[in-house]
């Protein structure tokens, strides 16, 4: 047996549409959490003055500082504000990075009377200021190395300033120096300060540097 039924045209319509229709959109996805800072670098001053310069590379464009306070977005975009930064903000946003980091190397010169492993007066009177740079550092590493002018031949100089190099770690340590993480090296008239001609006297030549880290 079939049975059939019959239904108006008006409501046929209704239902096929009804089938017909889309399925309910999906409820709008939440809103983005809000942006946080952008990353950047600033450019400090260098411990002697200077601050040379940095290129920053990114999707967005290159940027480039070169005055104490500028900074730059890493993306490549200058921050707003032409790039300000006062030194209060940097101390507050980088002020834990700054006092975590290594503290500089200290050099200091000592100067030889010639021809002789003997400190000129105003060098003797630094020791006491290495000594005491020294006793400030946990876990120090001393580098003392002799430099000689070019007068003499170059063997002769690269001996001359090995021995200076160890009349001064002697000295030092006569003057208290504590055991420590020390080398000793001669770069003769391999490295001049102030550069020279062959045979040339140059008192500023005539030195012993000692690094302190």
């Amino acid at each position: 047996m079939i049975l059939r039924l019959r239904v108006p045209a008006g409501l046929a319509t209704a239902l096929l549409a009804v089938a017909c229709a889309a399925p309910p959109p999906p409820p709008p996805a939440p809103p983005p959490p809000p942006a946080g800072p952008r990353s950047y670098v600033v450019l400090e001053r260098n411990a002697d003055g200077t601050t040379g310069a940095v290129v920053v590379q990114g999707p967005r464009g290159t940027t480039v500082i070169e005055r104490a306070g500028q900074a730059a977005t890493l993306d490549g975009a200058p921050l707003p504000g032409a790039f300000a930064m006062t030194p209060e903000r940097v101390e507050r946003e980088f002020g834990a990075a700054i006092a975590a980091r290594p503290r500089a190397a200290e050099v200091f010169r000592l100067y030889f009377e010639t021809g002789r492993a003997v400190l000129t007066p105003a060098s003797e009177r630094l020791v006491g200021d290495i000594l005491a740079e020294i006793a400030t550092r946990p876990g120090v590493d001393v580098s003392i190395i002799g430099h000689t002018d070019t007068e003499g031949d170059e063997a002769m100089n690269e001996r001359l300033g090995l021995e200076r190099a160890r009349w001064v770690e002697a000295l030092l340590r006569r003057r208290g120096l504590p055991a420590t993480e020390l080398t000793v090296t001669s770069h003769g008239e391999r490295n001049l300060l102030v550069p020279t001609p062959d045979n040339a006297s140059e008192a500023r030549n005539r030195r012993v540097e000692v690094i302190v880290r």
